[in-house]
């Protein structure tokens, strides 16, 4: 399981273990590391690193340094090296001193506007734009906010110039807590990061920024467990996970010997309507596919489920009567009928609200369950349920999740380019734990930009459902089907458009990719 900790607690076991180390051995560490990936980095787009051409973007503090350090590095391998000094009052002595040791040279730079540059700014762009390789040193993690005005000429010269743009830690410019991106930053194509990935990293709009992630462990003692897990110096748990394989194929349900259709689970299907029976067909196949030992549906779209899933319980006498479930799935495709979700919402069994469901259901009624409830809304739903605009869901993809689990009291699953799942002690109005307590928000790891496509969220929804069904937790399920959904959209599309019901398709093989390692 890949984890992401907060500044704060990355800052406390820096401290911790410097003060077990000499005098600059962290910072030498994360050098030679940040080096070694610029001369992977090198090697394969010129062949080698003697006689390229390496511009540092070097801005004040510990983050500057490590620039300075790994610069030095690479000029003694031979790569001619200048070093852009934004702040050159509070350049890193130590690593700039080492730079010029090593042969590199320096320009230095204003604090003025884009449009008042002086010589100094013009050699600075001009290096940029002739470089191999740029080294984003300007921020470190503790910035926030966008670029300062003599930086983005340097940022926007390096992403036209075709150089390869090597962040230290974190793109400059991003939030390193949040994923937030508040002006001009920078937009690397590998970030090599120091200990631990950073939430930023993980989240967008800030994960586009980073490109490719390679994590450098520098012997940081992180504290494991929840987010609200004492640590070195009162440092915490991590705030963000991300499941891989192994931890998918732990959680997935597998029938026993004496498993039965009814032992295994039965997920109930509230969905589709007259003007889109399909989302019914959707969810029915997600849920299919999900673990579950049965499926039933209920909804207006009986004949086109059983056309094409012939296998399928249906009953035409609402959720209350349509016999035994472990779970229900309700919303998609549902239209403007808020009775069926209600009737839902009222079972003593977990409860999955998407689409249509999530516009229909009392906020008070999901409020007070005493059952698992899963909500699942992509950004505009989320927008919505919160009142705000779309732009700042998707902005802020971590801080809505938080405040929607907290405001519902309810595990969200948010939708997205990240996809998030958030437990209501995760933080946020309402919740049961504030910042920095609770367990970790879920990001996924899997997916593809071709499941932004007409019916993938009914698929998804049908396949949390059938996991709830057979027996997981909110969290786990909905984290569970994000990871498989992503990766049976990736087999789907293999780099061409796919469709819902190809991504339905592909969950078995998903599936067994999971569970084979």
């Amino acid at each position: 399981m890949r984890t992401a900790y907060s500044v704060e607690t990355v800052r406390a076991a820096e401290r911790d273990l410097m003060a077990r180390l000499p005098e600059g051995a962290l910072m030498q560490r994360a050098a030679a590391g940040l080096a070694a990936a610029c001369a992977d980095l090198l090697g394969r787009g010129h062949g080698r690193v003697y006689g390229s051409r390496v511009v540092l973007l070097v801005g004040s503090g510990d983050n500057g340094g490590d620039a300075l350090y790994a610069g030095a590095r690479l000029a003694r391998r031979g790569a001619g090296v200048t070093a852009v000094l934004l702040a050159p009052e509070h350049t890193h002595a130590a690593g700039l001193a080492a730079l010029r040791r090593a042969g590199g040279r320096t320009v230095g730079t204003t604090d003025a506007g884009a449009g008042s540059g002086t010589r100094a700014d013009t050699d600075a762009v001009a290096a940029v734009r002739r470089a191999d390789l740029v080294m984003d040193g300007i921020v470190g993690i503790g910035g926030r906010g966008g670029l300062r005005p003599a930086a983005v000429p340097l940022a926007e010269a390096a992403e036209r110039s075709g150089a390869a743009v090597v962040a230290v830690d974190l793109p400059s410019g991003v939030d390193a807590d949040t994923g937030e991106v508040r002006g001009t930053a920078v937009r690397a194509d590998l970030t090599v990061t120091f200990g631990t990935h950073k939430p930023g990293l993980l989240v967008d709009p800030a994960r586009a920024y980073a490109g490719s992630v390679r994590l450098v462990d520098i012997g940081l003692d992180l504290p494991a467990g929840t987010a609200g897990s004492a640590g070195p110096a009162g440092a915490v748990g991590p705030v963000l996970e991300a499941l891989q394989h192994a931890d998918v194929a732990r959680l997935l349900p597998v029938p026993g010997a004496e498993s039965d259709k009814y032992r295994r689970g039965v997920v109930g299907v509230v969905a589709g309507s007259a003007r889109y029976p399909g989302a019914a067909v959707l969810a029915v196949a997600g849920a299919l596919r999900g673990g579950a030992g049965a499926v039933r549906y209920v909804g207006p779209a009986a004949q086109d489920v059983i056309a094409r899933f012939p296998e399928t319980l249906v009953s035409d006498r609402g959720p209350k009567h349509a016999g035994r479930v472990q779970a229900w799935v309700a919303g998609p495709g549902a239209g403007d009928d808020a009775g069926p979700v209600a009737e839902v919402l009222a079972a003593d069994v977990p409860v999955l609200v998407d689409a249509d469901g999530l516009r229909l259901a009392d906020a008070s009624a999901v409020r007070a369950r005493s059952a698992p409830t899963l909500l699942t809304p992509h950004a505009g739903e989320a927008a919505a349920l919160l009142g705000v605009e779309r732009e700042e869901v998707e902005g802020g993809r971590l801080a809505a999740a938080r405040e929607l689990a907290g405001r519902y009291g309810a595990t969200v699953l948010l939708k997205g380019s990240t996809t998030l799942v958030a437990d209501p002690g995760d933080g946020g109005e309402g919740g049961k734990g504030g910042k920095g307590e609770g367990t970790a928000v879920r990001v996924n790891p899997t997916g593809t930009s071709w499941l932004a496509t007409a019916g993938s969220g009914d698929v998804l929804s049908g396949l949390a459902g059938s996991l709830l069904a057979a027996g997981l937790p909110a969290r786990d399920a909905g984290s569970v089907a994000a990871y498989l959904h992503g990766l049976a959209g990736r087999y789907a599309a293999d780099g061409a458009p796919a469709g819902a019901h190809d991504v339905a398709a592909a969950i078995p093989a998903a599936w067994r990719d999971v569970t084979r390692g």
